[in-house]
C-alpha cells in the first residue's frame, strides 16, 4: 500500500533538518511520499497502528557484496587478513553463476529488510560463468528494497601483479562497454527511483589507473555515481605507496575519484590530509565497522571525518567478511568503536542512528530518503519497543543502546515490505532452503 496512515506512534525519530524527536503523532503517506505529520490525523488511507512503537527512517546500507552470502564463515578465511582472506575466497567465487547471484542477492536483501533497511547499495565486481549485474537487479525488484547496484570490475590478475586470479578479471574495453549497457538499461535518475546504477572498479590492487580514470569520465558523462574500496588496511596503503608512489587519497584525487558523486568504502587508514580532501570535495565514505573488526583492519577515524564535514554512512560489507548483515549491529559497533578509541562521549546513540539513516542517504546522493519529513519518500521503519530488548529503557528512542534488532514493519515507497515482523514479498523459508543447498554444493566443490 503506497497510501497509509501510521497512527499513534509513541516516538518518531525524524532525522529531519532540525533532528526533531516527536511523540504521539501520526504520519500520512500518499503515493509513496510523506504528506503530513501531526497528532490525531484522519483520512481515507488504510491505518497502520504504531501505538507503543518507535518510528525511524528506513536504514540505509552504503556498501555490500550480496553475492558473498553463499560464503559465510569459510574455513581458511575466518581468521585471515584482507589479502589472505581474498586469496582463499576468489577460487570459490569463481564457481558462482547467475542462479547463485540471484538467490544470494535475494537472501541478503531479505536479511537487510528484516533489520529495518529500506535502501541498499551493492558492489558486484566479478562475473563468472555468465553472471551479470542484471541478476541482482531482478532479485532486488522482487524483494522490494530501494536498490543502488554498482557495476564493479577487476582487470589486473595475478600474472600482471594484481591480487585476483586471471580467470576472474575482464578486458577493460569489455568492462566499459558493459558499464554503458547497464546504465542505459537500468539507471533511473528520477527522485524516488527504485534503482540507480553506479560504476565501481573494485580496488587499486585489482584494476589499472587507466580504468579508474576512464570510469570516472564515463560516470560523469552518464550522470551516475562512482564507488570503490579505499585505504581499507595497512596492506592497502602499503600497496598504494609501493605501486603508485602515493597514499590512497592522492591516488583517488589524481584519477578524478573525489567529489559529491563519489563514495569510498572503508577508509580505515585515511590521514588528516585525506580527511580534509574528502570534506572539501564532498566525497562520501561507507563505514563498515563490523567487517573492519572481523578482518583486523582497524578503527576508522569516523569522529574526525564527521567533525571535518565528511559525509559518512554505514555499510554491512559482504557476508564473507561480516557473516551477518544487520545495520543495527553496524550502528552500535560504530558508536562503540569511537567510544573505546576516543572516550564515552565520542558518539551518541542518536548520532549513530543518524549515520545509519540520513547519513547513508546523503552518501548515496538520495536526500529524499533517510529522514521523516513532508515531501520525503515513505521509507519508514517501525520498531516494537514493548519486548525484552527494550524493557527497562528510560529512552526507547535510543534504540542503538537498548532496542529490538528486527523491525516490526518496514515501508519502502509506502509499500509494506515487512509486516508484523514477516517479509511480505518473497517466500523466506523456501529461499533459505534453496540458498542453503547452493552453499552446501559450493562447500562440497560442486
Amino acid at each position: 500500500m503506497s497510501n497509509v496512515l501510521i497512527k499513534n506512534a509513541q516516538t518518531v525519530v525524524t532525522m529531519d533538518d532540525a533532528r526533531r524527536v516527536l511523540t504521539g503523532v501520526d504520519i500520512r503517506v500518499r503515493a509513496g511520499v510523506i504528506a503530513e505529520i501531526g497528532p490525531a490525523l484522519t483520512g481515507p488511507e488504510p491505518v497502520l497502528q504504531a501505538a507503543g512503537r518507535v518510528v525511524t527512517p528506513g536504514l540505509v546500507n552504503t556498501h555490500h557484496h550480496l553475492f558473498q552470502n553463499l560464503t559465510r564463515a569459510v574455513p581458511g578465511a575466518q581468521d585471515a587478513l584482507l589479502f589472505g582472506w581474498l586469496r582463499v575466497l576468489y577460487p570459490i567465487w569463481a564457481r558462482l553463476g547467475p542462479a547463485q547471484m540471484r538467490v544470494s542477492t535475494q537472501l541478503g536483501l531479505a536479511e537487510l529488510a528484516l533489520s529495518g533497511c529500506s535502501l541498499s547499495a551493492d558492489h558486484l565486481y566479478l562475473y563468472p560463468n555468465g553472471a551479470r549485474l542484471d541478476d541482482t537487479i531482478d532479485a532486488a525488484a522482487e524483494v522490494g528494497l530501494r536498490f543502488q547496484p554498482t557495476r564493479g570490475a577487476m582487470s589486473i590478475g595475478e600474472s600482471a601483479g594484481g591480487l585476483p586470479p586471471d580467470g576472474l578479471v575482464e578486458r577493460e574495453a569489455d568492462i566499459l562497454e558493459d558499464m554503458i549497457r547497464v546504465v542505459d538499461a537500468f539507471h533511473d535518475p528520477a527522485e524516488g527511483s527504485m534503482c540507480r546504477v553506479g560504476l565501481a572498479p573494485c580496488s587499486p590492487f585489482s584494476v589499472s589507473r587507466e580504468l579508474m580514470r576512464d570510469t570516472a569520465v564515463l560516470a560523469r558523462d552518464k550522470g551516475v555515481m562512482l564507488h570503490t574500496h579505499l585505504a581499507e588496511n595497512d596492506e592497502d596503503v602499503a600497496y598504494s605507496l609501493a605501486r603508485f608512489g602515493c597514499r590512497p587519497g592522492q591516488y583517488a584525487e589524481d584519477l578524478g575519484w573525489t567529489g559529491a558523486d563519489v563514495w569510498h568504502a572503508h577508509c580505515v587508514k585515511l590521514d588528516g590530509q585525506e580527511i580534509d580532501l574528502f570534506a572539501r570535495t564532498r566525497t562520501g565514505v561507507a563505514h563498515c565497522p563490523c567487517s573492519n573488526c572481523r578482518l583486523g583492519s582497524g578503527i576508522a577515524p569516523v569522529r574526525q571525518m564527521r567533525d571535518a564535514g565528511v559525509k559518512v554512512g554505514l555499510g554491512v560489507d559482504g557476508s564473507a567478511s561480516n557473516d551477518m548483515a544487520s545495520l543495527w549491529d553496524e550502528a552500535r559497533q560504530a558508536m562503540l568503536l569511537q567510544r573505546v578509541s576516543q572516550g564515552a562521549d565520542a558518539m551518541s546513540a542518536y548520532e549513530a542512528l543518524e549515520i545509519a539513516t540520513r547519513g547513508g542517504a546523503d552518501v548515496l546522493g538520495r536526500p529524499e530518503c533517510g529522514r521523516i519529513a513532508i515531501g520525503k519518500r515513505a521509507d519508514i521503519a517501525i520498531w516494537d519497543v514493548g519486548g525484552l530488548a527494550s524493557s527497562g529503557s528510560w529512552d526507547p528512542a535510543a534504540l542503538v543502546l537498548a532496542g529490538p534488532r528486527q523491525v516490526q514493519d518496514l515501508l519502502v515507497e509506502g509499500a509494506r515490505v515487512v509486516a508484523d515482523g514477516q517479509l511480505t514479498t518473497v517466500d523466506l523459508p523456501r529461499l533459505i532452503e534453496r540458498h542453503g543447498a547452493m552453499a552446501r554444493a559450493l562447500s562440497a566443490g560442486e
